[in-house]
């Protein structure tokens, strides 16, 4: 069942939200060549236990506060002492802070050093479909419109649009109805938006094809043909009148 929020929740999901921004705000800078992505999560979990949060993606059984994921690998990258970033990488991170019972979650993909032009306007498209997905996120919509705004984008330049996994409610849980996907297949889920709602947008572009395969961790879901793949996503909140992006810094 879809939760509609009440104010005292929206304003205690907003907090975690802030929170996360203000977590990227400081991590992006150590994304560079070298860094293990161990290293890079630990810093995620310093973060969130001194601010008396906890990672989110714990209550998921995920092996990390970040999922860390690099070039050809769409999401769930298992962070490792032994995977270091380095020059040219796009380095996907997608963390959830639990603060008080109130969950936030975003991504943001890093360009490292010296990038191919094809991978910085993958980056760029995706980041255009981010925000074409949250300009059709509005109370009365449905969920199809914000499908239909990231597929048609991204399909312009026939990037593969990652049908397998999906944008979803969030704030009170890591993962709550409705589901939103970035492809407005036939017979997809077609909920209508309102207001209350707080929803993770989350746009997942391939290179090349569309499909995905999960690696023998268990977790880690690359591109089917090994080609680049970019993930971002915000936490926004539904309202009459407007669609407030809780996951950025005022």
């Amino acid at each position: 069942m879809i939760r509609i929020k009440t104010k005292e929740q929206i304003d205690g999901i907003r907090r975690s939200c802030k929170a996360l921004a203000q977590l990227f705000e400081e991590l992006i800078p150590h994304v560079k060549p070298g860094v293990s992505t161990k290293q890079l999560d630990d810093f995620c979990v310093d973060f969130i236990t001194k601010i008396g949060g906890k990672p989110a993606w714990y209550a998921e059984g995920f092996p990390g506060a970040a999922c860390i994921s690099i070039n050809e690998e769409v999401i769930h990258g298992v962070p490792s002492k032994n995977k270091f970033v380095q020059e040219g990488d796009l380095v996907s991170l997608d963390i959830g802070i639990d603060l008080g019972g109130y969950i936030s979650d975003a991504c943001r993909t890093v360009p490292v050093g010296k990038v191919s032009p094809e991978r910085l306007q993958l980056l760029e498209v995706t980041t255009n479909c981010l925000a074409a997905g949250i300009a059709a996120c509005q109370a009365g919509k449905r969920v199809k419109a914000i499908s239909k705004a990231v597929f048609e984008l991204a399909s312009q330049y026939n990037y593969g649009v990652v049908y397998e996994y999906c944008g979803h409610g969030v704030g009170l849980s890591v993962h709550e109805p409705p589901n939103i996907p970035n492809v407005p297949y036939p017979g997809g889920p077609n909920e209508r938006l309102r207001a209350g709602m707080v929803v993770a947008i989350e746009p997942m572009i391939n290179l090349g094809t569309d499909e995905v395969k999960t690696l023998s961790d268990g977790w880690t879901v690359v591109s089917a043909d090994g080609s680049c793949s970019c993930h971002m996503e915000n936490t926004v909140a539904i309202f009459e009148d407007h669609t407030e992006v809780l996951t950025i810094l005022d």
